[in-house]
């Protein structure tokens, strides 16, 4: 745990430009706009923690509802543009006094799973602050915003086109497989959802909120409490409460229907059909009316798709796929 949890004394650590040269040799062509957008964000500071807190603070307007751009039930992102002119996204953790233990839990989660985590599918994090008065995070700032609300959204649901549905499905398989196979140990979110999701100006994928993450240690059980979003939750994790990477392909299954449908499956899910044919009929009952008719070959690839959905499904984890598997289908 935080050795400074309820003191008055604030900590701020640094972390973008310690990230660009760890990663630089591993991930140079990945992490080239990263270095460069982290040094420019932080020259700010001095390298001052005070500054940089104060800073945050002060262009948040002390965290004021007209800058917030998202709520969920661990805490709210505010829009922060800085006075370097840089904007970044700032949580800042619900001060949750009565259970202080939970709340340092889950922050020390989000910030353990972020520390070595540098992939272009997944949000980028610059740094945190933890103290008694105001704790947060900072991550990269996405223009678009939530895939939950572009999904949500009539007009941003049209500009969703098939190709950007596709490529952000495939994005976040690519998150999840480096997530699971990348990272030592694995790391499972456990809370993906389409809230989650951010879209950058180019639409591109980038999985977020790491709150409630899983470091799969082999050493250990990986029993747990129940967490994520409800209609996202494997069905096994309400009797097992054993954590694993199949978890998170579930929740994948979900979310790849979401995007093709335009809204979240429900009841589907319970009624998925086991044929190609009764694929193809359901691909074209439940396809997003709101953008263009996809072509013959998009068609195809979305039919492709809805069946490896159906499989992240199975009520089995051991028959679902691994996200590397899909990750290799969906690129193939």
């Amino acid at each position: 745990m935080f050795p400074l949890l309820g003191a008055s004394i604030f900590l701020i650590v640094i972390l973008a430009l310690y990230f660009s040269f760890k990663s630089r040799g591993k991930h140079a062509d990945e992490e080239s706009e990263s270095s460069l957008i982290s040094a420019s964000l932080f020259a700010i500071s001095s390298f001052d923690g005070k500054l940089l807190y104060s800073e945050i603070i002060s262009a948040a307007n002390n965290f004021d509802s007209s800058c917030c751009i998202g709520k969920g039930g661990y805490g709210n992102v505010y829009r922060v543009e800085l006075s370097s002119g840089d904007i970044v996204a700032v949580k800042k953790v619900h001060p949750l006094r009565a259970d202080e233990v939970r709340a340092a839990k889950e922050f020390q989660n989000e910030v353990m799973a972020c520390i070595e985590i540098r992939h272009r599918n997944i949000v980028k994090f610059y740094g945190f602050c933890w103290s008694a008065e105001q704790s947060f995070l900072v991550y990269k700032y996405l223009e678009k915003g939530s895939l939950a609300t572009n999904l949500s959204n009539e007009e941003a649901g049209k500009e969703l086109d098939w190709e950007k549905r596709v490529n952000i499905i495939k994005g976040v398989a690519n998150a999840l497989s480096y997530l699971h196979n990348d990272c030592s140990p694995p790391i499972v979110h456990r809370d993906l959802s389409s809230n989650n999701v951010l879209l950058d100006a180019e639409f591109e994928a980038h999985v977020s909120d790491f709150g409630t993450a899983k470091l799969l240690n082999p050493d250990s059980s990986n029993w747990t409490n129940l967490a994520g979003t409800y209609g996202y939750v494997a069905p096994e994790l309400a009797y097992t409460m054993k954590v694993s990477e199949k978890c998170d392909v579930y929740s994948f299954g979900v979310l790849t229907m979401e995007v093709i449908m335009g809204a979240h499956p429900g009841d589907l899910i319970s009624t998925l059909p086991s044929s190609s044919l009764e694929m193809r009929l359901l691909v074209n009952d439940v396809l997003d009316q709101r953008p263009l008719p996809p072509s013959t070959d998009v068609q195809d690839k979305l039919e492709s798709v809805m069946e490896m959905a159906c499989m992240c499904l199975a009520e089995n984890p051991h028959s679902r796929p691994t996200m590397y598997a899909i990750s290799q289908l969906l690129a193939s």
